[in-house]
């Protein structure tokens, strides 16, 4: 009885600690001298002619207004550096956007840094051809949910690079990229955000040689019901993925807000995925996880989202009648996890989520590397080809099986079940 006591009193007073310890949330602070240019760039940007280079000079420039383009051919705008040419949207009265382009073929932008917009920091919209190179986005101050949801932004897009570019402050994702085909995310680095860097219903994407750090949660690939188009062939490798534990301070009632702080990785809803020699450590809640629509769409708020400020925002929030979008899979399927290192400094999961109370109990208070939910729809199982999970050779790692679906009955460390392996 004694032994109880004592078990349950140190439980309570991690739960003190957890609640207390760690739960404000980062700053960025960089020195700004602003210099008003913003007429000259204007007029740059609504002049533009098609295969025009916008060169930008050195300075911190403020802007009241987005900065637009829209139907151009071999477009560059460039800058003299990140850490040189910054535009700002401080106190922004029109647009929502900091930078919006749209329908354009051979887009560059490249050398310079975007900040403080009210919505989006840099969105790109049903272009093709687009190369984002060495651009940092950011929020300053403290880091909040007022942010906006991302900092660089493709959507709808076809043939993109996003390279050497920084995102910091996002209340959805950092670098974020939604409905696109052939896409390149590379060498790339992601902190203070809800989610470092995520892909969303996009196909053919190499995600590689990126760090990803310090945000909520690290790198997810993600299908969400309700789009136009529906993600595949992923290939995320050699990423380096740490210390995502800070607070989720994303929009209630949002799709990330859902995320527990403390997952290194999130791959849900998503086919054909193929996940190796990455490093992850150092969470939380779990290193990796790999799960149904079903564990976002099943959270008891999910009845209350409807909310307008939610829509306004662009930010996906989650959609309880999922199934009446009949061509999406909520379930992944081919997913290949093989040849990565997983580590962890952490030796007790986290009490500020239901996950972490789950592996205090039924994984003999472990923090999980590897996590598979095990939900599957109605007479599938395991053997069916477009369900098929293989986890191959990752070391000494910690595995578990939730079976979420029947209450955690047969909650498992069993990885034998999902030895085998993918031609992907």
């Amino acid at each position: 009885m004694k032994k109880i006591i004592l078990i349950l009193g140190g439980a309570l007073l991690l739960l003190v600690l957890y609640k207390t310890v760690g739960s404000s949330l980062p700053e960025y602070n960089p020195e700004r001298s602003y210099v008003n240019l913003e007429t000259e760039i204007l007029e740059a940007f609504i002049l533009a002619k098609d295969s025009a280079t916008i060169e930008l000079s050195e300075g911190h420039f403020l802007f009241s207004q987005s900065l637009s383009m829209d139907g151009k051919k071999h477009i560059t705008i460039r800058g003299k550096g990140m850490d040189k040419t910054v535009l700002s949207f401080k106190g922004q009265t029109k647009g929502a956007e900091g930078i919006l382009i749209t329908n354009c073929n051979y887009f560059t932008i490249e050398d310079l840094t975007i900040e403080d917009a009210v919505g989006d920091n840099l969105k790109i919209s049903e272009s093709k051809n687009v190369t984002i190179r060495n651009v940092r986005t950011a929020w300053t101050g403290a880091i909040s949910t007022q942010n906006g949801a991302y900092g660089i932004y493709p959507v709808l897009t076809k043939n993109l690079l996003i390279e050497g570019c920084e995102a910091i402050g996002a209340s959805d994702a950092g670098i974020y990229v939604g409905q696109s085909k052939n896409v390149v995310v590379r060498n790339n680095r992601a902190f203070y955000n809800v989610a470092g860097i995520e892909s969303e219903n996009s196909t053919g994407v190499e995600i590689y040689e990126n760090d990803i750090y310090e945000n909520t949660s690290g790198l997810l690939i993600f299908n969400l019901p309700k789009l136009t188009l529906y993600g595949k062939n992923i290939t995320a490798y050699n990423n380096r993925i740490y210390n995502n534990n800070i607070e989720n301070f994303g929009v209630k009632g949002s799709i990330i807000s859902g995320v527990p702080k403390g997952t290194g990785v999130i791959i849900m809803a998503t086919q054909d995925v193929n996940f190796y020699n990455n490093t992850i450590e150092d969470h939380v809640t779990n290193n990796l996880s790999v799960v149904s629509y079903l564990v976002f769409a099943a959270e008891e708020e999910a009845e209350a989202i409807i909310n307008q400020s939610i829509q306004d925002r662009g930010i996906r929030a989650v959609e309880t009648d999922y199934e009446s979008d009949t061509a999406y899979n909520p379930y992944p399927g081919n997913v290949s996890i093989h040849n990565n290192i997983f580590k962890n400094k952490f030796w007790f999961p986290t009490l500020s989520n239901e996950y972490g109370w789950l592996m205090l109990f039924k994984n003999k208070a472990t923090i999980p590397d590897v996590v598979y939910d095990g939900i599957l729809p109605d007479g599938a199982s395991l053997q069916d080809d477009e369900h098929k999970i293989c986890i191959g050779d990752n070391g000494t790692f910690n595995f578990v099986f939730m079976d979420a679906s029947h209450d955690f009955d047969a909650f498992s460390n069993d990885v034998s079940p999902y030895t085998c392996t993918l031609d992907l």
